[in-house]
């Protein structure tokens, strides 16, 4: 969701919010092939299916919010004319079709592990197009990221599942192919009978996780960064497949910043956070925090930066708001990835920040136009 929000004086775009939102989609492709690449067809076969509920569940929510609330209104509606009945409709269809609840789908399918059961997918992408989304109002009154806020939900009511993240392909010892990995997702076993866990064991006989996972797990069991990184999932550089996926977003968010539908800010300060906390760290302690380049490739950091900390609806609106939102998501999620529960922050981050946006946009609004400051601080 990335079309420009900021405080006057305003300069007018012409672009409709359905191409802007086609163009955000298009950026996502070379992350989503990388995912392809090296963790298989799980996470399109996720995309396809939260495409297909987002598209349903919005059709029934904006039909059932043109429906009359009274009688009267119910007369009235069967003495319209023709064409105001098709206005009726092409509104309905305008904001179907608009990109927003696609794009949600998009990076809904992105997020979840490749090889969770569909039926995560169906109540995350329920739940972040009428819940989040429509119930506050629809697209522009929504207050949370819808994506981040279904992640987030899904994570906590459902910890076992959306923790089950594939291996790389290379590292698996069992093969998965587009039918094998649809059935584990359909059924929970491949065509041959393998289970979730079973893909998940290496030969060796101990259960894969993701690099984050892996380095948290190490940690507390006294390892240092070094020792965990001759892990096999951490690869030649800093996390296999993960670097490759996080750069795929990080060429599609700089894309997005050259065709200027999202705005430099909130990347630009939220990757220059987590470098000053990781830089820090690493300076400091290098046998127990990761350097920099690992938190950058690992987990959904590139995403986040460029595809859901963007959002204009849920963040800041002036350009020092959004140097201050994005450097604050950078902070959250460095203390998370090192003190936390969890992995990875990025999700917790993004709502935390958003429930921010508004106390950060009071704080950091620019002078209005054609006043002094002393008559912009009166007129708060």
């Amino acid at each position: 969701m990335a079309f420009f929000i900021a405080s006057s004086p305003h300069n007018h775009n012409q672009n409709k919010t359905s191409a802007l939102m086609r163009l955000v989609i298009y950026a996502t492709i070379p992350g989503i092939f990388a995912q392809w690449y090296f963790f298989g067809w799980g996470n399109l076969i996720h995309i396809s299916i939260a495409i297909t509920c987002a598209f349903i569940t919005e059709f029934i929510v904006l039909s059932l919010r043109q429906k009359p609330i009274s009688k009267k209104e119910s007369d009235k509606e069967k003495t319209q004319s023709p064409r105001n009945k098709l206005k009726l409709n092409k509104n309905i269809t305008n904001q179907l079709f608009d990109g927003s609840a696609i794009l949600t789908a998009v990076l809904l399918g992105i997020a979840v592990p490749a090889l969770a059961p569909w039926w995560i997918t169906v109540i995350g992408a329920i739940f972040a197009i009428l819940v989040v989304k429509q119930l506050y109002g629809g697209l522009g009154h929504n207050p949370f990221n819808p994506a981040m806020a279904a992640y987030v939900l899904l994570l906590v009511s459902f910890p076992v599942q959306m923790t089950n993240w594939q291996p790389p392909l290379s590292l698996m010892s069992l093969h998965l192919d587009f039918f094998n990995t649809f059935s584990t997702i359909l059924t929970g076993f491949t065509n041959e009978g393998y289970s979730v866990q079973q893909l998940r064991t290496h030969i060796d006989g101990y259960t894969m996780a993701t690099p984050l996972d892996t380095l948290k797990t190490n940690l507390t069991l006294g390892l240092t960064i070094a020792e965990s990184r001759t892990n096999m999932v951490f690869g030649d550089n800093f996390a296999l497949g993960w670097e490759w996926v996080n750069i795929g977003f990080l060429a599609g968010g700089l894309f997005l910043i050259a065709k200027k539908a999202i705005h430099w800010a909130v990347p630009f300060s939220f990757l220059a956070s987590i470098l000053l906390w990781t830089f820090g760290g690493y300076a400091l302690a290098p046998d127990v925090n990761a350097p920099t380049m690992f938190h950058w490739l690992s987990g959904a950091t590139m995403l986040g930066a460029f595809f859901i900390l963007t959002d204009p609806v849920t963040g800041a609106t002036s350009t020092k708001g959004r140097l201050i939102f994005g450097a604050l998501a950078g902070f959250i999620v460095v203390m998370i990835r090192n003190f936390g529960g969890f992995p990875d922050g990025v999700a917790f981050a993004v709502l935390l920040c958003n429930m921010s946006a508004p106390l950060i946009d009071l704080y950091s609004m620019p002078r209005t136009f054609g006043h002094s400051k002393k008559t912009n601080k009166e007129l708060k």
